[in-house]
């Protein structure tokens, strides 16, 4: 009988190995590829570039000084405070209809946005998959399912890309809009050796440095500073990161993908705006890491900078990643924003809002918010 129990053991254990192993299978296809020969060469020849590596314009660091040996007991602690406490609130069928000649927006969650500029569509930092990781076995997963299939997506004339994190580079999804799509990927300098690596056509690939352009669809987008960092592995800033700028012929629209605040802002603003729409991130900061990722008061700064019309803000309630509880980078938000007379646009994931008609913020996540802190 034990040798039987022991072979058990052993047919469950090589099952589990099997498992784990196939699950494993494509880690090494999501760590991305490296660039060479006249991508390498172009990088290199970048004003970002040196030493081997991209730099931001103002210095930043990843962590704050002597702030690294609290941040793993902070990570055990309100875990549940840093989630949703009832279902996220989605919508599915968005009753407003995409505006024809102006600008309307589809937030599915996260930085994943649907902007839709005098009649073009333009889809921004997508990611489908359940957790953002190398691995779909670990990592942070999803805290509300996406309101759409990608299949349910209409067709769009581009794919954004800010830089190449797993929360908004997504390889599972570059492929997935590669089949049923057309539409050709702009994206940072280096970024292009990761969509290679994943069958991504290299006349669909567009790679800029910051203030270079390229026209698509009658779209005119550019390539403009952020503060942040790159990497999917543990090799840091080999792919460039940024904000973009979306011009149409009277409508203007600016992402800013992720990034501590700095003074670009107000000479992004300067040379590109006004803005019709800024898309801000407002989520995962941290006084450990104030140099890469704003808070919300820090989002309406920018905004004002920019010269933007209308924020919508991004980066928040769907992954945890940081150790604010789950509601507070939009409560933040909509203080800052009602102290400095801003107009703001919060849809529900998959909701849509049109520029034009941004109303009344209504305050749907006190639904789903989570237990006050002790």
């Amino acid at each position: 009988m034990a040798g039987f129990r022991s072979a058990g053991r052993l047919v469950a254990g090589g099952l589990a190995l099997a498992a784990a192993g196939w699950a494993l299978r494509d880690v090494p296809a999501e760590l991305g590829g490296t660039a060479d020969g006249e991508r390498l060469a172009r990088m290199r020849r970048s004003p970002q570039f040196r030493d081997g590596a991209f730099h931001n314009p103002v210095p930043a660091a990843l962590v704050a000084a002597g702030s690294a040996p609290g941040l793993i007991a902070a990570l055990l602690r309100d875990r549940d405070l840093r989630r949703p406490a009832a279902p996220v609130p989605l919508v599915a069928a968005p009753t407003v209809p995409q505006s024809a000649h102006g600008v309307s927006a589809v937030w599915y969650g996260h930085a994943t946005t649907l902007v839709e500029i005098e009649g073009r569509r333009v889809l921004f930092d997508p990611v489908w998959s359940d957790r953002v990781s190398p691995s779909q076995l670990v990592g942070p997963r999803r805290m509300h399912p996406l309101p759409v299939p990608l299949a349910a997506l209409p067709t769009v004339d581009a794919v954004v890309i800010s830089h190449d994190h797993y929360d908004h580079l997504d390889r599972a999804t570059v492929r997935a809009l590669t089949a049923t799509q057309t539409a050709p990927f702009l994206v940072p300098l280096g970024i292009g050796a990761h969509l290679e690596r994943w069958d991504v056509p290299a006349d669909r690939i567009v790679e800029l440095d910051w203030e270079e352009d390229a026209t698509v669809a009658g779209l005119r987008f550019t390539a403009t500073a952020a503060r942040h960092f790159s990497g999917r592995t543990l090799r840091r800033n080999d792919t460039l990161w940024g904000s973009w700028v979306v011009a149409g012929a009277e409508r203007r629209v600016f992402y800013a993908g992720d990034s501590g605040y700095f003074d670009g802002y107000a000479r992004i603003g300067a040379a590109h705006g006004p803005f019709d729409l800024t898309l801000m991130p407002i989520g995962a900061y941290s006084p450990s890491w104030p140099d890469i990722h704003m808070n919300p008061e820090e989002a309406v700064t920018a905004h004002l900078d920019l010269g933007g019309k209308v924020l919508l803000p991004v980066h928040w309630a769907t992954f945890d990643l940081a150790l604010h509880p789950w509601a507070e980078p939009v409560d933040r938000l909509w203080q800052e924003a009602k102290a400095k007379d801003v107009r703001l646009a919060v849809p529900r994931p998959g909701d849509r809002v049109d520029t034009d008609d941004a109303g009344q913020v209504s305050p749907w996540w006190e639904l789903s918010r989570g237990p006050a802190p002790a």
